[in-house]
């Protein structure tokens, strides 16, 4: 990608309860030169942004319409019971939905759970969004059923959460636009939500190969080419350390091949 075709930033739409801080400084790490945009959506504006082009990635909730738009599930989540703390569900660790049989169990307009039948009874009117649906809990109205990213995100000291443990679960996706070619932004995010290396092959590109050094051998002396003759290029003479000749072992020295008895006089 040239300078010209840089984009200015790259925009990440993310709905309420999702956390994307490490992505985000995984992100600044990489590419310092390109800014990452934060977009908080609603959980029903998020596919509408990506659609529209207001993000070029998001964070998401399932089911994704896969006609025009692609997704990466990334975990699913644990489903819980916001409840005042004075609630008797409160004295124990998890329960199931047949325990909130004689609740009202309030269902929220922006609700991101796939229920076949709320549990519980009905409230009179369901309240807008999640956040409103938290003031009646608080208030004694009702409980209620989230994502437990959710009922964080909405704490207050005067409520508690308990794990429902056969609710509808939750699942987070990475998600964006369906097109013939992927932007190379879009490609960098999913890798680095992937986990791949800075030196993935998909990535922006792997460090280059640093240049070999060459190895000393062992005692840390360089090795020597040998002169004509067959000599080593050390002392003369081509003795070794040990005083001996550099030939190979158990080649004779040209000296020793000539040595002989001296002839007797006549």
């Amino acid at each position: 990608m040239t300078g010209s075709e840089v984009p200015h930033s790259f925009r990440l739409a993310y709905v309420p309860g999702v956390t994307p801080t490490k992505w985000v400084r995984i992100w600044n790490e990489r590419l310092p030169d390109i800014p990452l945009t934060l977009v908080q959506v609603s959980p029903t504006e998020a596919f509408g942004a990506l659609r529209g082009g207001s993000a070029d990635a998001g964070f998401v909730r399932l089911p994704v319409d896969r006609t025009d738009l692609s997704a990466i599930p990334l975990y699913t989540e644990t489903t819980v019971v916001v409840i005042p703390k004075d609630h008797l569900v409160a004295a124990v660790e998890e329960i199931t939905t047949a325990d909130l049989s004689d609740e009202i169990v309030l269902h929220p307009l922006d609700d991101t759970l796939d229920w076949e039948k709320l549990p519980g009874r009905p409230a009179i009117e369901r309240p807008a969004t999640t956040a409103d649906a938290i003031e009646l809990v608080a208030a004694g109205i009702g409980v209620l059923v989230v994502p437990q990213s959710l009922a964080r995100l909405h704490h207050r000291k005067d409520l508690t959460y308990r794990p429902v443990t056969d609710a509808p679960e939750s699942r987070v996706a990475l998600s964006w636009p369906q097109v013939e070619t992927t932007p190379d932004l879009v490609e960098e995010f999913i890798g680095i939500v992937r986990g791949r290396t800075v030196n993935s092959t998909r990535g922006r590109g792997p460090t280059p190969p640093q240049p070999k050094t060459k190895r000393a051998h062992a005692g840390g002396a360089a090795k020597r080419k040998p002169t004509a003759g067959g000599k080593s290029g050390g002392k003369a003479g081509g003795k070794n350390p040990r005083g001996g000749s550099a030939s190979p072992k158990g080649a004779k020295s040209s000296k020793t091949a000539k040595r002989g008895k001296p002839p007797r006089r006549p």
